[in-house]
């Protein structure tokens, strides 16, 4: 079993308890719905302070997935040894949660009882709850299942971020109020905040329809300080299975810069980048051509 640890790079766990006071609904189908997306990975378990039976509902719910909880039963939280729990999710909303005397952290993911007892629901009605209480599980969990062991990623030390306005001057007097500093400079098309306190460069574009792509302002980017960061990144994104758009170079026209785009998996462009040194910037050569730094294996496939 692992020590389980919040890190920057995700989560690592390699056994999970859902609690909630019955342990009847909420808690039952996420240890169901768990056991499907991690199988063997992941040691799952759930339990209650004050066990009953696991609903019908929960179990007609589940099948529609294809999953069966016809053999669980409800557990008592007592029943469950700390030592075997790397991470504990409670489900609870308007009532007391389990308590749970472990040492591994916790995630409060509240939702409604879908059972609704004080209802007056028709059997379908009863049933849909169950459905949305299922699916905003199964949301919950993919997104948990996507943060376990996340790959070393690069380590940035500023982060960049533009966003499209109508009205350039009313956006640039509302985001320096906001970010309590002056444009660091603009033009007709965009202003530019640096915020040193923040680690943060904020460009307002102008929404003047023009096209937006890897060359201009609109997009996403990390700064990580070296040229030998860049060329770390693509290498960490490659062994991860990310997107790359363009591999790592150095440009030189506009404004020099060490650079690797990736594409997310939304298809949104994300720059990786450093600032050149005076004495790399010495280097430019007279076509100003880009420069490709990335590995060979690596320019090869993009051709």
């Amino acid at each position: 079993m692992s020590n389980p640890e919040q890190h920057s790079r995700g989560l690592r766990f390699d056994s999970i308890l859902f609690l909630c006071v019955a342990n009847s609904a909420r808690s039952q189908m996420a240890e169901g719905l768990a056991r499907q997306l991690f199988g063997d990975a992941v040691r799952v378990q759930s339990a209650g302070s004050e066990p009953s039976r696991v609903n019908p509902f929960a179990i007609e719910a589940m099948a529609e997935l294809g999953i069966g909880l016809g053999t669980h039963t409800s557990k008592s939280v007592q029943s469950i040894d700390p030592d075997s729990v790397d991470l504990v999710v409670t489900l609870c909303a308007e009532e007391v949660c389990p308590v749970f005397l472990s040492r591994a952290p916790r995630m409060h993911w509240p939702l409604q009882d879908p059972d609704r007892k004080h209802e007056l629901l028709t059997d379908d009605q009863r049933l849909q709850h169950f459905r949305v209480a299922r699916d905003q599980l199964r949301a919950r969990l993919e997104v948990l299942a996507a943060l376990r062991d996340v790959p070393a990623g690069p380590d940035p030390q500023e982060f960049h971020a533009s966003i499209r306005v109508p009205d350039l001057a009313a956006a640039a007097r509302f985001y320096t109020w906001l970010i309590g500093v002056a444009p660091k400079e603009w033009t007709h098309r965009y202003v530019t905040f640096v915020s040193e306190a923040l680690r943060t460069n904020l460009v307002l574009l102008v929404a003047d329809g023009r096209e937006l792509h890897q060359d201009t302002l609109y997009h996403l980017g990390v700064d990580v300080g070296t040229k030998d960061a860049v060329v770390e990144a693509h290498r960490r994104a490659e062994a991860a299975g990310w997107a790359i758009h363009e591999p790592a170079r150095t440009t030189w026209r506009g404004t020099p810069l060490h650079e690797l785009w990736l594409t997310d998996p939304g298809g949104n462009l994300v720059e990786i980048y450093a600032r050149l040194t005076d004495a790399e910037l010495a280097e430019m050569p007279e076509d100003q051509e880009p420069v490709f730094l990335a590995a060979p294996r690596a320019r090869a496939a993009r051709r």
